[in-house]
């Protein structure tokens, strides 16, 4: 059944071809409306119309091309985790809002436990993952500590 628009609808309400249309798009975010349509079993316009629904709600946040780092000139790859110095909700969201916007962070992570986020770093050497670190992360008067893995692979899960 087409969705009109301006149908924006929670998740909880998402049907079994709504989560069809997901689990095709989050393996093949290029695949088109017709093939889609096929392999979930429903009409093209009945596709397009609950993918777009899909957007709207904000069940499908975006379509991305997966670049190598290496072709942009950032081969390493690194989790840098940061403490906190104190845990207000002014702290928190200023060092979120600063931390998105460094340059090479591809992701922030906000996490439970020892450290409160994990930022995900793409750098053009060992030397620029340290200036990172030391330039924008040691000197915010916000982080109490820093630890950084360095990542020798990186796998893309089915999930």
């Amino acid at each position: 059944m087409p969705v009109a628009p301006n149908d924006v609808r929670p998740y909880a309400s998402l049907d079994d071809t709504d989560r069809a249309i997901l689990a095709e798009l989050a393996a093949d975010g290029r695949l088109p409306n017709n093939a889609l349509a096929e392999r979930v079993g429903v009409a093209p316009s009945t596709c397009l119309a609950r993918t777009r629904a899909l957007r709207e709600c904000g069940a499908i946040r975006g379509f991305h091309a997966e670049v190598d780092p290496t072709a942009v000139g950032l081969p390493l790859q690194a989790l840098v985790s940061v403490r906190l110095s104190a845990h207000d909700r002014a702290v928190v969201d200023a060092f979120r809002a600063r931390s998105v916007r460094l340059p090479g962070v591809v992701s922030v992570f906000h996490v439970a436990g020892a450290e409160d986020y994990v930022l995900h770093v793409r750098a053009a050497s060992a030397d620029a993952l340290r200036d990172f670190v030391l330039d924008h992360l040691a000197v915010d008067p916000a982080v109490q500590h820093t630890q950084t893995s360095l990542i020798f692979e990186q796998a893309r899960g089915v999930g």
